[in-house]
């Protein structure tokens, strides 16, 4: 079994040709153009982000779409070879695609007034916006969810002729047409807002820091502070592909780019292919619960619940920490019972000198974890991250070109009084001074080799957010049928009727509608159909809201590891050379603790930084935070001694089944099973410090 190639990775660079400056695109003239295109749409999100030029919000959004539509079916065809019919086809789809676009904003006052009534033409522009978008999801990321997309869909057209409780009251074509293509409620709705201004945004300044050599410095950190240790090579992929995460939110794009590094390292040291590939996607998948950009789901939950993006990375702060710390102590245990040591140091590079090196990459990244947390909207934040990016890499090209450290010195001053007064004075100061940087690059060698990574990072940008912008705007489908018809109650009372006898159960079945839905479906489709179903359901069972809709952005995430489809896991194969099942089986190995995290934080919502729980109202808020976290680390101990069966010698089977059991009763918050679970994990301990150490394997 293989995974599904990505059609907008699968494209090779015309090597030494003119289109050789970015993979991705199909070389030759419609290359050239669809490139262009790119730097088009990114340069369109960045304006507009950063109000330098200001269009009603719903003139935005289907801005957003058709540019998706432009790119989305001509770069598909290319990938996979397709002839000049089916490439003509392609390019009428996305035309049609730009003409939707075209005429809401020709018709956007005249749409708001005669909202609910809709003219023939606006019927048939609704339905081409329909048609486009569910072609454009199909031939991105295949069926499943142009199937589900097209059941709702079918559902408020006809789902008056369905029996009990499923009935609705019926709905006129024309009125389904309007909710869906027109307005807020459909194709326009909150999922494609987010994309089309946070979400692009950090895609965008994940793109323009991996450009400017990110990943390596990641890596170089990595290296130099674990390469050392036992297992140091899989503890470097666990920790880069972290902190990779902090900035590019996307799972698969992790494992594709830091895992053509870590995973050869890995297998070079002696670690089996299928666990180095399942490290791999393990570490790279937490990079969408990472802060401070954490992924794309983020900002639409953020927006959803209507709080704070910082409220977000709150509640996801120390379960990310655990998450990543439970890989950390898996690639441990792994390591130690297969006998595998660190590099040497004399080949490693320094942690330090590389932060010296390259410094100036962090400055952006600390900016806008100092924005997001002093309350500014991650809008503004990431418009502030992705210009002083740029500014830094345009003054550090022609700092590197000057002679004297002097002079070096003065432009860095410069550079850091530009920031200070874009925050006194406004965006117009950061963009005066990129174009007067981008004037001076004009005039040498290195300034203009920067300008062109700065161009393909614009176009690299665009298109890894294609398949988040079309999930975004076909998902918004799935929305419009649950608002117009109500169809989420349904699900929404039977969870709750099991739960009022059995809160365990409840969450189980939301966990594995998570992971159902995962197998073909992207991560942001799935947390929306299963929060719009599940978070209000497990609401009215007492569970916060924002604790119910991390639970379920959890498995959504962690329904990429689990097979048989593992996404994340079947990317990594053709790294790893190995099955992508095999690699999948272990990837949910290492990834054991993250599928107990979310259910603790159910119990104890202290986990998640969040108020409430039996535990809380008994010893007190900051009390039960330091319990839970404490608890959950001796949970995952007990998970990786159970899992990998190995503690500084091996396990057998009746302690590996007793170390589990341990820390199945440190999940719940009662005083009896915490107890319970602390005896059993205290008598672990004694058993496993009395058992007679063995050489390793």
């Amino acid at each position: 079994m293989t995974a599904t190639p990505d059609p907008l990775t699968d494209i090779p660079a015309e090597a030494g040709g003119p289109d050789h400056h970015i993979s991705g695109f199909p070389p030759g003239a419609t290359g050239r153009l669809l490139f262009w295109i790119a730097v088009v749409f990114s340069s369109f999100q960045i304006v507009t982000a950063a109000h330098l030029v200001d269009l009603p919000s719903q003139v935005t959004r289907a801005l957003h779409v058709g540019f998706l539509m432009l790119m989305t079916f001509p770069l598909v065809a290319a990938a996979r070879g397709r002839g000049a019919g089916l490439k003509t086809v392609a390019w009428a789809f996305a035309l049609a695609g730009v003409a939707v676009a075209l005429y809401q904003w020709w018709q956007y006052e005249p749409l708001i007034m005669r909202a609910g009534r809709p003219l023939p033409m606006d019927l048939v522009i609704g339905v081409v916006a329909l048609v486009t978008v569910f072609g454009a999801a199909l031939v991105l990321m295949g069926p499943a969810l142009p199937i589900i997309s097209g059941v709702f869909l079918a559902y408020t057209l006809f789902g008056q002729l369905l029996p009990p409780p499923l009935i609705h009251r019926g709905y006129d074509f024309e009125q389904v047409i309007d909710h869906m293509a027109f307005g807020t409620e459909g194709i326009y709705g909150i999922p494609i807002y987010v994309s089309s201004t946070y979400i692009f945004l950090f895609i965008l300044f994940g793109a323009f820091l991996e450009k400017a050599g990110m990943i390596r410095l990641f890596t170089d950190v990595a290296l130099g502070l674990f390469g050392h240790r036992q297992g140091g090579a899989a503890k470097v992929a666990v920790v880069s592909s972290g902190l990779m995460g902090t900035i590019s939110g996307s799972g698969v794009a992790n494992v594709v780019t830091t895992g053509q590094f870590t995973i050869p390292l890995m297998k070079r040291f002696g670690y089996r292919a299928a666990f180095a590939g399942g490290v791999e996607s393990t570490a790279s998948m937490g990079g969408q619960i990472m802060p401070p950009v954490m992924g794309a789901v983020a900002f639409i939950m953020a927006e959803t619940l209507g709080v704070e993006y910082v409220e977000v990375v709150k509640a996801a702060i120390v379960p990310a920490l655990l998450y990543f710390l439970s890989a950390f102590w898996m690639v441990h245990l792994e390591a130690g019972k297969h006998g595998l040591r660190g590099l040497s140091k004399a080949e490693l590079p320094s942690a330090l000198g590389a932060l010296k090196e390259n410094w100036m990459l962090i400055v952006p990244l600390g900016i806008l974890v100092y924005l997001l947390f002093a309350g500014y909207t991650p809008l503004f934040a990431g418009t502030v991250g992705l210009g002083l990016t740029v500014l830094l890499i345009l003054g550090g090209s022609i700092a590197l070109g000057l002679p004297s450290a002097v002079l070096r010195a003065i432009i860095w001053v410069g550079l850091g009084l530009v920031a200070a007064a874009f925050l006194q004075w406004g965006i117009e100061v950061l963009v005066a001074a990129i174009l007067v940087l981008i004037a001076v690059c004009l005039f040498f060698k290195g300034g203009r080799e920067t300008l062109l990574l700065c161009r393909d990072s614009l176009a690299d940008g665009a298109r890894t957010a294609l398949p988040v912008g079309v999930a975004c705007a076909l998902v918004g489908v799935i929305i419009g049928a649950m608002t117009l018809t109500g169809a989420a109650n349904t699900f929404g009372q039977f969870i709750v009727a099991v739960g009022q006898n059995n809160l365990f159960l409840s969450l189980v079945l939301t966990m594995i509608t998570c992971l159902l839905l995962g197998m073909g479906i992207p991560t942001i489709p799935n947390y929306i159909i299963t929060s719009s179903i599940a978070g209000p359901a497990l609401l009215a069972l007492g569970v916060p809201l924002i604790v119910s809709h991390m639970f379920v952005f959890y498995f959504g995430i962690l329904a990429d590891l689990t097979p048989p489809v593992a996404l994340a896991c079947f990317a990594a194969a053709p790294i790893a050379r190995e099955n992508g099942l095999k690699i999948s089986i272990e990837a949910i190995k290492v990834a054991a603790a993250g599928f107990v995290i979310p259910f603790m934080a159910v119990y104890s919502p202290a986990l998640m930084l969040q108020a409430g729980g039996p535990l809380a109202e008994a010893i007190g808020y900051w009390p039960a935070v330091a319990w839970i976290i404490t608890k959950s680390v001796f949970s995952i101990g007990l998970w990786g001694a159970a899992v990998i069966g190995w503690v500084g010698r091996p396990l057998p089977a009746w302690l590996r089944v007793l170390a589990m059991i341990a820390a199945f009763t440190l999940v719940a918050a009662w005083p009896i099973t915490d107890w319970i679970g602390l005896g059993l994990a205290a008598l672990t301990a004694v058993l496993i410090a009395r058992r007679p150490v063995a050489a390793t394997a």
